[in-house]
């Protein structure tokens, strides 16, 4: 179920501002028929800078201490750290995505493993893996970025990665803040997610790792060769599609953007009584603030100030009718399930529709689709996994 934006202008009247566009719309949309900005589009853009720049506020505020961008050596995980008790074994859907047939594979996928150093502690290494295929030619290629869902890690993203670096992309994964590399221990993000709450000095939900995202696009844009740095596209599953959202909305070097079962409103969940879903996935959390505020039960009123203390802004100012239309015009796909009772549909229709006057004042509608997959709850599946696929080739591929 594919959600279009209406057209005040017939397909083939619109002007493509935006660099990244489709063979079709560039053969059929010649530059010489760009325009000038109008005024509200100049005062948008203005709007949209003013939103980055009070996010890349919040963002430093809760820096440990801000270092200069280095990478140290890194050694392959022999043993990812799941958070589960049952940790999964197969993906389906991440083996559907599309896979060049390349006799002796293994023998020519290229694998690197580092750290960039972020910021001062411990959660300030940043555990990154790279796949690409070995090379003998200079030229650049697409990168896409990988961002797991909660609990996993870098390594469960194999199959993506060896994927898309199989079709010529540098694949590139990290693991999030208190995951993979960066965990102890089963416990080791439910109780960053508790201290957050109890001592407010880190964010450990979404925005902690967005600052990593940030200097990951650093480095991909200043100290890799072998990558175009006009050609970055990011996605995630669940937690790692909120990190694409926002990394995205804070950083125009992710250029292509495709956020998997993460997108939602989540003033729109606390006004609506729809916050139970989301809730329930960091749910720990939420039962300390519950005590902490002498509550009985959890409500709203605890779902409001959990969010305002370990992600400030997230319910408000930075919530998705805001950050969504900010990532306008680069191509943007959304996919989520219809039934997510965790990213509800009904709380997207303000951010859809928002984006949907961004994109089409930017005069590129033809960059941004929301698709929601009709049956289905929480859950990536291999008709994500492939849309997603072929939303990155149509817009970084040559």
């Amino acid at each position: 179920m594919a959600h279009t934006c209406p057209r005040s202008l017939p397909t083939s009247a619109l002007k493509l501002s935006y660099k990244y566009r489709s063979s079709s719309q560039t053969r059929s949309v010649s530059d010489s028929t760009e325009t000038a900005m109008s005024p509200a589009m100049e005062e948008a853009l203005d709007d949209v800078q003013k939103l980055r720049d009070e996010f890349l506020k919040v963002l430093r505020n809760r820096r440990s201490g801000e270092v200069p961008l280095s990478v140290e050596p890194a050694k392959p995980v022999a043993h990812p750290l799941f958070q589960e008790a049952s940790p999964p074994t197969f993906s389906e859907a991440m083996n559907a995505c599309p896979k060049a047939n390349i006799p002796n594979f293994k023998d020519k996928l290229h694998e690197e493993n580092l750290y960039l150093i972020t910021e001062e502690g411990e959660q300030g290494r940043l555990p990154v893996w790279i796949l690409s295929m070995k090379e003998n030619n200079t030229q650049k290629r697409p990168a896409v970025v990988f961002l797991h869902s909660t609990k996993k890690n870098k390594e469960w993203l194999r199959p993506l990665l060896e994927a898309y670096a199989s079709r010529g992309y540098v694949a590139i994964a990290i693991d999030s803040r208190y995951h993979g590399e960066r965990a102890s221990n089963i416990s080791t993000y439910q109780d960053a997610l508790i201290s957050s709450w109890e001592k407010g000095d880190t964010m450990p939900f979404l925005f902690d790792t967005t600052w990593d995202l940030i200097k990951l696009a650093d480095y991909l844009t200043t100290q890799r060769e072998d990558v175009d740095h006009s050609r970055i596209g990011i996605t995630g599953e669940s937690l790692g599609g909120m990190h694409a959202w926002f990394a995205a909305a804070a950083d125009t070097r992710y250029a292509v953007v495709v956020p998997i079962i993460g997108v939602q409103g989540f003033r729109w969940a606390i006004d609506n009584d729809k916050w139970q879903g989301r809730v329930d996935s960091i749910k720990p959390v939420f039962e300390a603030a519950q005590i902490d505020l002498g509550k009985t039960s959890i409500d709203k009123e605890v779902v409001e100030k959990v969010w305002d203390r370990i992600a400030p802004g997230l319910a408000s100012k930075f919530d998705s009718p805001y950050t969504i239309p900010a990532i306008a015009p680069r191509p943007l796909l959304i996919v989520n399930g219809a039934e997510d009772h965790r990213c509800p549909l009904a709380g997207l229709e303000i951010p859809k529709s928002r984006a949907c006057k961004a994109y089409e004042d930017a005069q590129s509608i033809h960059n941004f689709k929301l698709i929601a997959e009709p049956g289905i709850g929480h859950q990536m599946t291999a008709f994500m996994v492939k849309e997603a696929s072929y939303w990155f080739d149509q817009f970084l591929m040559p």
